[in-house]
């Protein structure tokens, strides 16, 4: 007796501990996804308020997954009032529960944005919804059984799981019903579509009369010009939210893909980038945004900038990775069929636990040789002129613990089609680093022969060229050969030496890029220490900072060039100071600002300078031609305040975000994600 009332009051204990909190939320959120799932399949979900009221729904449902994710992903064993058994097995497990459910939110978004531009008699009906809806329910069902398997392990709340998969289930049958034989259903065409083979229709946007034209193949293509008016003359309103712009991006790049491989351009194994797709979509993946400062969990400091009052400068921080890594070459990589030209080939990297990203997304642009274009190649030490965009010595830091973690390359070609125009990016292959083995130990430092993976990095099992594997014969010498034509990345893990470590551990607990410019990055950290922590007059102070270099710095992680002007105005003055001046820290923070307003700062409001454009070879040489002719006048003139002075300097009307820093406004909260 005496055992057991112990027995159920640990058990009561342990139901009120951090874990068992997270894990009832978790319940409770799943059960509102279900019921969201099921009122998103009742009838009367065409009309469009009840569609946004789902819709929005939806956004917050998925932010309290998010959140719980958040606060399940910071829970330490330590915290809890009594033992709990499994503890971290539990807490993956659940951590995966959380994810399955914000893929389950992100696909009804996903759902509810397309139904706002279809029109149509039933538009839950229509095939590639229903396709949708029907992933959905896969995954709800699985997610359910995992469930009910868990609340077995831990308590008897509640059971009710089982319940509505029943009522899913009948109203699946439901909704099959109502289909009937009315599949007349309309849609209205995102863009025009060329046809590719025999058999293929080609259509063009809608004109006033609703009429799609159909073209055969040898005929002349016609300009249209698309309107914003339906065939029965109602206006479409433009979608600008993110959801839709990502659904409209996947299609139409899917449909390219599609049409260039079935014309032998690509392998079948090429996908549209995802790393180029999420760089894209928002800063969440810059390294702009992981320069900025992170909060911790109270808001009311830093959780990775600390002053060191012993030697007046920012803490140095460790890490759990710090490393560099070099990327070497490319080799066997499918060279793309003529009807594309190719404007860029480069490996993008980050950290990824094979569901999660956890770093910002770095590029580097290799180089090839037209007798082997098959072969790229990377600089492994940028000096001198040599952009950074070409460094392929990279430095990563992570404070992530996940087990998983590793690094992720995935090669990727910038191209246009030579018929349309059209310009896009796709994967030529991926492969993955893991930086930890089985036992916890980090991976030995040595050079790695990585096979490279077609499809995404989500996909398992494709090949980049199936057709290499399909003309090894039988025998084990031909598979052999055939092994060593597949496509790889070699790269190198590199140790640090005492006066690497001591530079990393400076920079932010978590970001990717150069080694080139690691010194850049270093000065940006010291002038941020001073600004927030020294110079400040109390911590709970959160008024703007006067300070150009803070509020422009973090934009030249995006624009390379630039970056390569700092680099380039930086060592030229570097070269003229002397031995003890250059063990001055102070002084040569004071002159680095020097250096900065005299070099980029000007050139970021400058009229006459392009926007910058990623693989846009005309843009490009425009930007280097006029960033070098500033630099070269601003040397002549010792400075560049007669240029900003010069009525033959235009810029851009004045704003004051050009000179100050909002650091409340961009500081980075604890996120789960990295």
């Amino acid at each position: 007796m005496i055992t057991n009332k112990a027995e159920a009051m640990a058990g009561r204990r342990g139901r009120t501990g951090p874990l068992q909190s997270v894990l009832r939320r978790s319940r409770e959120l799943r059960e509102q996804v279900s019921a969201l799932l099921q009122e998103s399949k009742e009838p009367g979900t065409q009309d469009s308020e009840k569609r946004k009221s789902l819709h929005q729904r939806c956004l917050e449902l998925k932010k309290s997954v998010d959140e719980n994710a958040f606060a399940l992903q910071n829970l330490k064993k330590s915290d809890e009032p009594a033992p709990v058994g499994n503890y971290y097995q539990r807490k993956e497990e659940e951590e995966q529960e959380l994810l399955k459910l914000s893929q389950q939110l992100e696909k009804l978004t996903a759902i509810l944005s397309c139904e706002n531009v279809i029109k149509g008699s039933n538009v839950r009906d229509s095939p590639k919804t229903k396709l949708v809806n029907e992933q959905i329910e896969d995954d709800d069902d699985n997610g359910s059984d995992d469930e009910e398997e868990d609340e077995s392990t831990q308590d008897e709340e509640e059971d009710e799981e089982g319940e509505n998969e029943e009522e899913d289930d009948d109203h699946d049958d439901s909704d099959e019903d109502k289909l009937g034989d009315d599949s007349a259903v309309h849609f209205i065409t995102l863009g025009d579509f060329a046809a590719q083979q025999e058999g293929d229709l080609m259509f063009k946007v809608s004109d006033k009369e609703g009429k799609i034209q159909e073209q055969n193949e040898e005929e002349t293509e016609e300009d249209i010009e698309v309107t914003d008016e339906t065939a029965g003359g109602a206006t479409i309103m433009k979608r600008t939210d993110s959801h839709w712009s990502a659904v409209k991006k996947a299609i139409t790049e899917n449909n390219t893909l599609d049409a260039l491989t079935t014309m032998g351009a690509v392998p079948a194994g090429f996908r549209p980038s995802t790393l180029a797709q999420l760089l894209e979509e928002g800063i969440h993946f810059r390294a702009s945004y992981f320069l900025q400062p992170v909060l911790t969990s109270s808001n009311l400091s830093f959780r990775d900038l600390v002053w060191n009052p012993e030697k007046a400068t920012i803490q140095s921080r460790p890490t759990r990775i710090s490393l560099i890594v070099t990327l070497w070459n490319c080799k066997a990589i499918p060279f793309p069929g003529l009807s594309i030209q190719v404007l860029s080939r480069h490996v993008r990297l980050c950290l990824f636990d094979g569901n999660r990203i956890l770093s910002n997304i770095h590029t580097v642009r290799a180089t090839w040789q037209p007798k082997n274009p098959k072969t790229w190649t990377f600089s492994p030490r940028v000096t001198g002129i040599l952009p950074c965009l070409l460094d392929g010595d990279c430095f990563i830091r992570s404070n992530s613990l996940s087990p998983d973690i590793g690094i992720l390359f995935e090669l990727g070609i910038t191209y246009i089609r030579n018929s349309t125009g059209e310009k896009g990016e796709l994967s030529c292959g991926w492969a993955f680093l893991k930086l930890f083995d089985s036992s916890g130990l980090p991976v030995s430092s040595k050079t790695y022969e990585l096979l490279l993976n077609g499809g995404t990095p989500y996909e398992k099992g494709v090949e980049v060229d199936p057709a290499v594997s399909r003309r090894a014969s039988g025998s084990v010498f031909q598979h052999m050969i055939a092994l060593r034509k597949q496509p790889q990345l070699l790269v190198k893990l590199r140790s640090l030496s005492t006066q690497s470590k001591d530079i990393l551990n400076l920079l932010p607990e978590v970001l990717i890029g150069s080694m080139c410019y690691i010194h850049l990055i270093l000065f940006y950290r010291q002038i941020l220490g001073d600004a927030l922590l020294k110079e400040r007059a109390n911590m709970q102070n959160a008024d703007l900072i006067g300070n150009p270099i803070l509020a422009t710095f973090p934009k030249l992680m995006e624009q390379p060039d630039l970056m390569d002007a700092l680099r380039s105005a930086w060592a030229e003055k570097e070269s003229t100071l002397k031995r003890s001046e250059k063990r001055d820290r102070e002084f040569l923070k004071s002159m680095f600002i020097l250096v900065y307003h005299d070099s980029v700062f000007p050139l970021f409001q400058s009229v006459f300078l392009p926007e910058y454009k990623w693989a846009e070879e005309e843009s490009e040489g425009t930007r280097w031609r006029m960033i070098a002719d500033f630099l070269k006048k601003t040397r002549e003139r010792d400075g560049a305040l007669s240029s900003l002075l010069s009525s033959e300097s235009l810029h851009k009307a004045f704003d004051i975000t050009e000179i100050t820093y909002d650091f409340v406004g961009v500081a980075r909260k604890s996120n789960p994600l990295v």
